[in-house]
């Protein structure tokens, strides 16, 4: 009965520890954020360090590029979509070598820009331009597709 009782309390302590060094990674990682809030999804937490998910942009920041008429190409995302995962690292270095500035909006953190934009998956690339919708390309496009996008719509 000892010995059961000291692996539980093994066990506890090492879950414990593993929390609190959870705990402590996510306090720095949530340092100087883009997001203006550390109440965010743990899955939000884990992109805040990855180099694809740098332009994040808050929904009112959006909403003024837009509203300003300049081109704006904004990507809707979920850091839980897997389709998301795998298309985020195509597209970003695609934008880059165009020299087009992409501005992420997450949808799992801001909800509402699924109805604001008439999201209806992840991944969603919509170009504004004069204050409206020109073109969105929706899913895990082909890197074709993003070219064409970026080329054809984007830097037309």
């Amino acid at each position: 009965m000892k010995k059961l009782a000291i692996v539980g309390a093994v066990v506890v302590l090492l879950f414990a520890a593993i929390i609190v060094l959870t705990n402590m990674k996510n306090a720095d990682k949530l340092k100087d954020n883009p997001y203006e809030t550390e109440e965010l999804r743990q899955s939000t937490i884990d992109l805040l360090d990855d180099k694809n998910y740098q332009n994040i942009i808050l929904p009112d920041a959006l909403a003024d590029k837009i509203a300003s008429g300049e081109g704006v190409v904004g990507y809707f995302f979920s850091p839980e979509c897997s389709h998301c995962k795998n298309y985020t690292p195509k597209m970003m270095p695609i934008a880059k070598d165009l020299g087009i500035q992409v501005d992420q909006l997450n949808v799992l953190e801001f909800q509402e820009a699924w109805n604001t934009y008439n999201i209806t998956a992840t991944p969603t690339m919509i170009y504004f331009e004069n204050g409206e919708e020109v073109a969105r390309v929706e899913g895990d496009a082909p890197d074709a597709t993003t070219r064409d996008f970026f080329n054809n719509i984007v830097l037309k």
